[in-house]
């Protein structure tokens, strides 16, 4: 059951700012703040309104209902809406519940992922590679920019690690749950014997933090420049173009040398810096409000295995919400990548309202 206050707040908090939109004195400096917010009620409006009136709509049902003297075809009119208006109550309700959770800041946000190889050798980076490859395929059916900020390859077309910046709407929120250890289990292309190895790789995504989400102050910063070095450790420049950024007071070091030019190595360091110190005061937060964090989806443990893909079996699994779908190659494909996303989002939601009626 929702306060009655709350929404009733949703409704006048409505017309307040329907009113200061429509005045010729509004703050000019506070107009796309309060757009956006009108913007945002407008979206759970005539829910809001719907809920307010159920009672009233209720009781005249119901005396309808009661009246010996009214006629049994009004009367049944008068059931089929009352059920029909039950209906909407239990989904208004849960759309006003879902409008009051608390709203992460970084959702609407661009993202980095960044994707490395983990245990398993060879075919571990083999399977980075696949794993990036797959959310290219995801970022161009979504319309998504996908670019590449950094990669260190491996042999026989493998990644040791990827860097890339996503850009589109609303892209943290639907990435995020991809944080974590990703299992794989399949058959080598150098394995002889046909036996199914299992290696895995680990994907981060960060919300891409802008200037005014953190300020880095210069003398936090330690800058180290060295040359570049290719595979096997040669020199792929004749100048320390290479930079290695160090930001003391958290520790984070972020090495950037893709360019040939020193600056905008820096640049690109900088990017990454900067959304990885915004996920860290992130999790500060998150681990100062969460008692019970190992409950809550999508929390970006890379410790924790979420997924496992099994190509004898063409299966995917989460192992976050038990969701197995015999699509791997489909999945891989980028073309079922909603399907386990949204599973994820809701079952996340469910959460959170759960723990709203405690």
């Amino acid at each position: 059951m929702i306060p009655i206050d709350k929404v009733r707040e949703i409704v006048s908090r409505h017309q307040l700012l329907e009113q200061e939109l429509s005045s010729d004195k509004i703050d000019k400096k506070n107009f796309a703040k309060i757009s956006k917010e009108y913007s945002d009620l407008n979206e759970i409006l005539v829910n809001a309104k719907q809920y307010l009136s159920f009672d009233e709509t209720e009781k005249g049902l119901e005396k309808i209902l009661t009246d010996n003297g009214s006629d049994q075809e009004i009367r049944d009119l008068a059931r089929t809406e009352l059920d029909e208006l039950v209906k909407n109550k239990k989904f208004n309700e849960k759309q006003l519940k879902l409008f009051l959770l608390p709203r992460d800041d970084a959702d609407k946000k661009n993202a980095i992922i960044e994707i490395r190889a983990g245990t398993g050798g060879l075919e571990a980076s083999l399977f980075a590679a696949d794993l990036f490859k797959m959310y290219e395929k995801v970022s161009i059916r979504k319309s998504w920019l996908l670019e590449l900020i950094s990669i260190s390859k491996s042999d026989a077309g493998g990644l040791k690690e990827v860097i890339a910046s996503i850009k589109g709407k609303n892209i943290y929120s639907s990435l995020k749950f991809e944080s974590g250890v990703h299992r794989v289990q399949r058959v080598p292309q150098t394995e002889t014997q046909g036996r199914v190895h299992t290696s895995a790789a680990t994907v981060a995504v960060l919300p891409e933090a802008e200037e005014l989400d953190v300020k880095i102050d210069d003398k936090d910063l330690r800058i180290d420049v060295f040359r570049s070095s290719g595979p096997g450790g040669q020199s792929v420049n004749t100048t320390d173009s290479a930079v290695r950024i160090t930001h003391i007071p958290t520790g984070i070091v972020v090495s950037q040398q893709d360019e040939k030019s020193q600056i905008r190595n820096k640049e690109k360091g900088l990017k990454i810096l900067r959304s990885r110190i915004y996920e860290f005061e992130r999790k500060k937060l998150e681990d100062a409000r969460s008692i019970d964090r190992k409950n809550k989806i999508g929390s970006g443990d890379r410790s924790e295995r979420i997924r496992t893909y099994n190509f004898p079996q063409g299966r995917v699994t989460d192992h976050r919400i038990n969701l197995t779908l015999h699509k791997l190659e489909e999945f891989m494909q980028g073309e079922v990548f909603d399907e386990i996303i949204e599973s994820l989002s809701l079952h996340a939601q469910e959460e959170e309202l759960k723990n709203l009626e405690k």
